[in-house]
């Protein structure tokens, strides 16, 4: 696309990617004004590099068992990331906690998404806790990362009902489906200069965000909203 460049942001993954193809589509759709300049994973060979290989993104590996400590794991990270200057770093099923130094050297441009309705829920295992815990109702969360994992504030979240015959599984999937619609908009609402954080507390264009409305569990991922949910 012609005109001036668009900010650079490097995503973070360690599995299948889901996520990060939901961002490359919002992408290509013009709903995220991005450049992905890179593609960087914690595992060697899953299948989140090969999307990024066939969207022509250039893609890494920081493998942590090549590393001793969390510390030079960390540093060889931010190196890697820090070669492509972005303004935006997306951690879209990063599976490794990532030590002070690296979260402060991006504070307030780091960003994560979560399988539950955050502060419920924190860490692994969130669709079978929820289960267990007889939540009524789920969702995903997308938040700035800070120093306590799952801990920071958040920007959006996406509800959905849980259903009587639900499994751990089929929660997972419905709960997927609302994290391709929220990660987008979250790094668009970032983009476009209209988050800040007072008290704690995100703000969308100067104003508190809004309570979450709940979707129903047969909305299709494409099916983006252009506004607050």
């Amino acid at each position: 696309m012609s005109g001036a460049p668009r900010d650079g942001v490097v995503v973070l993954i360690s599995g299948r990617g889901s996520n990060l193809q939901a961002i490359i589509d919002a992408v290509r759709a013009g709903q995220v004004p991005a450049d992905i300049r890179a593609v960087i994973s914690s595992e060697p060979g899953t299948p989140g590099l090969a999307r990024a290989r066939t969207a022509g993104i250039p893609s890494h590996v920081v493998n942590f068992r090549d590393f001793t400590t969390r510390e030079e794991f960390d540093r060889a990270l931010m190196q890697q990331i820090d070669g492509y200057q972005p303004r935006l770093v997306v951690l879209a099923g990063f599976m490794r906690i990532l030590g002070k130094n690296f979260i402060d050297h991006y504070a307030g441009r780091l960003l994560n998404i979560h399988p539950s309705l955050l502060p419920e829920f924190p860490g692994l295992n969130t669709h079978a806790r929820a289960l267990r815990n007889g939540a009524k109702y789920h969702g995903a969360s997308v938040h700035f990362v800070t120093h306590e994992v799952d801990g920071g504030p958040v920007i959006i979240q996406a509800v959905i009902p849980v259903l009587p015959d639900d499994s751990p599984e089929t929660l997972a999937e419905g709960v997927l489906n609302q994290e391709h619609r929220i990660y987008p908009l979250a790094i668009q609402w970032f983009l476009e200069g209209r988050l800040s954080i007072e008290d704690g507390r995100v703000l969308l264009d100067g104003q508190p965000r809004p309570e979450q409305g709940l979707f129903q569990r047969e909305s299709t991922p494409g099916d983006i909203p252009a506004g607050p949910i």
